[in-house]
């Protein structure tokens, strides 16, 4: 397949429309429109609805956009770093990192290795420990910082000298802001927002020997943004690290940690049998020499 049928195609779906399409890629709109029929013969797949007067992606068009951007993408950030200067490292690095006490932890060390790099530039992702593993399946991302556990078959990983400690977020005024700790027959009790990753909630249950099946859990959430809005109307209670508190400083919010205490690590992991670029190798060298001092 070639990359330049990708880009004929990534036209059109921005702009829905051949003529214009055309237009852009400087080409006549007969010879776009045989490419266009040309690539979905090949795939065996209808990529457009051209039953309105502007086309429209069908549900395998919208699936082939996403990875053909990536594709595009990757190619683009493979050939600079092909073309890279022999005196001065250069290239692109795709960060994911979690919301969580390991964030300023790692872009404090993003900022000191740009002071020595400057031509290397950084693209840094937000997300759940789900996306951002997703991402590093799909190559999206180079590396991500991420809670532990991790799959230790699938990836490997640098341990950061930080950890997380879990407890409740709530408002400030609740009379249980004003408490030591939270335990496991206060969780029962309340109104809850727990992490959508099975494999954390399944951690801090084992710890606190919680019963899931006596939780009122209200909602589940992958990042914490949208459930503070619902804790500062007093009416929930989330399940999170001492990170998130941290990360957004609301004065309004409170953190209660859990007893027994739990706390979790933080990891920077990337995938097994993958080449990395030279820039990411080094900013791996440089975390790596970084945590050994810590």
């Amino acid at each position: 397949m070639d990359t330049r049928v990708l880009k004929y195609f990534l036209t059109v779906a921005q702009t829905n429309n051949i003529t214009k399409a055309a237009e852009q890629l400087h080409i006549t709109q007969p010879t776009l429109s045989r490419q266009i029929m040309e690539l979905e013969k090949e795939l065996g797949v209808t990529l457009f609805d051209r039953t309105n007067r502007h086309l429209q992606l069908t549900k395998a068009g919208i699936m082939f956009q996403q990875r053909a951007t990536t594709l595009i993408q990757l190619l683009e950030q493979t050939t600079t770093e092909l073309h890279q200067q022999k005196k001065q490292l250069t290239g692109q690095i795709n960060l994911g990192c979690a919301v969580s006490n390991a964030s300023p932890f790692m872009m404090k060390l993003v900022a000191a290795f740009q002071k020595n790099h400057p031509a290397v530039s950084f693209n840094i992702f937000d997300g759940d420990g789900d996306i951002l593993r997703r991402q590093l399946d799909e190559g999206v991302n180079d590396l991500a910082c991420l809670l532990e556990p991790v799959e230790a078959a699938k990836y490997n990983f640098l341990v950061l000298p930080v950890r997380e400690e879990w407890g409740l977020l709530m408002r400030k005024d609740d009379p249980l802001a004003s408490r030591e700790y939270i335990t496991k027959e206060d969780l029962y009790k309340l109104p809850l927002i727990l992490p959508r990753r099975n494999i954390v909630r399944d951690e801090v249950s084992d710890i606190l020997k919680l019963d899931q099946t006596r939780l009122n859990v209200r909602a589940t959430s992958n990042l914490p943004s949208n459930s503070t809005v619902l804790l500062r109307t007093g009416r929930y209670y989330s399940l999170v690290i001492r990170g998130v508190l941290d990360s957004f400083n609301d004065p309004t919010l409170a953190f209660i940690p859990l007893s027994p205490n739990k706390s979790t690590g933080d990891v920077l992991v990337w995938r097994k049998n993958t080449i990395l670029s030279p820039a990411t190798e080094k900013f791996l060298q440089f975390v790596g020499d970084h945590c050994q001092q810590s």
